[in-house]
């Protein structure tokens, strides 16, 4: 990889304190292996550039639509109609739209934004050290995730590489769901591992996610294994993986390993990012669940308490 190369980045997001120890930098990198039914970003899933709009801030005002060379804009509407919670109106054509940006360049609001830029990796650790008294004091540092990180390798290798050389304290969040050998090197340069657990059953993992969980649990076991720091995350969706069976059965399946991980996260589904799916033009199947109360967990945390196992709801010790 040379060191000029880029990778798209949709957020460099500050001061995050649920995702690793201490005051964090949260870096995400655009691209997934998974397509997550329930997903709360999806603005990363995909690997290339997206055209966002949102719909509060539009003023209607019909100058993207004049600017746009490929008919891939809506004429203006009513602003509050296309504000409406039951509006199926979207500003962009986007099979038409070859994201040529004039949209944007006229938009007088900002209601028309590219999703994803490019940095290099002395782009972003430039920005995550400018960070770095408060990693001093909080035991923080940098987070990668996405997305996942693991779809860029060599790009995530010199990230965490580059950190570790300034003295930056680094975390990988990780759905696992790649070649041990893709992740084994990255090992040394990494201080704890957030690693996602989207279901205990294959099957049921593939229906939400794509994918079987066979090389997820394996990696997972390695992990452990080696004595990698790990904590385990495990997102709680209503009706696919809140009952007390269900976390029962994940408990077991931890008993079972060489070590436990150093703590379980147990992250309530919640819906704040059905705004997202709007943006981007995406119809999200789970818009009117309701978002979980983190106390309904509490059964939940017991499980896992009384298996021997640390265990937090939502990353942040809420009781």
């Amino acid at each position: 990889m040379s060191h000029d190369d880029k990778v798209l980045i949709t957020n460099i997001q500050r001061f995050s304190v649920n995702d690793g120890p201490g005051f964090r930098t949260n870096v995400f990198v655009k691209g997934c292996n998974m397509h997550c039914v329930w997903c709360h970003n999806p603005e990363t899933i995909k690997s290339t550039r997206e055209l966002n709009w949102r719909a509060s801030i539009c003023a209607q005002c019909g100058r993207c639509f004049d600017a746009c060379p490929k008919d891939a804009i809506n004429p203006p509407i009513d602003p509050e109609e296309a504000r409406a919670d039951n509006s199926t109106y979207d500003k962009i054509i986007r099979e038409n739209c070859d994201l040529c940006m004039k949209c944007v360049e006229v938009c007088p609001t900002g209601a028309l934004e590219l999703i994803g830029q490019d940095y290099t990796v002395e782009e972003v650790l430039d920005e995550v050290e400018m960070d770095m008294p408060f990693y001093e004091n909080s035991g923080g540092g940098m987070n990668i995730t996405g997305g996942e990180p693991l779809v860029h390798p060599e790009y995530t290798a010199e990230l965490l590489q580059g950190a570790r050389a300034r003295g930056i304290s680094s975390c990988l969040d990780t759905n696992g769901n790649c070649k041990w050998e893709v992740l084994e090197p990255l090992l040394e340069y990494v201080d704890v591992v957030l690693y996602d657990l989207k279901h205990i059953d294959s099957g049921e993992h593939r229906r939400l996610t794509g994918v079987g969980n066979e090389l997820i649990l394996d990696n997972l076991k390695k992990l452990l294994e080696m004595g990698q720091p790990v904590w385990l995350r495990i997102v709680v969706i209503p009706d696919y993986s809140d009952s007390l069976d269900y976390h029962e059965k994940v408990a077991a399946f931890l008993k079972t390993l060489t070590h436990p991980p150093e703590r379980i996260d147990l992250l309530p589904f919640h819906n704040w990012c059905e705004s997202k799916y709007r943006q981007l033009g995406i119809r999200w199947s789970f818009a009117d669940t309701p978002a979980m109360d983190p106390s309904m967990l509490r059964p939940a945390i017991e499980i896992y308490r009384d298996a021997g196992l640390e265990a937090t709801i939502g990353g942040s010790g809420f009781e």
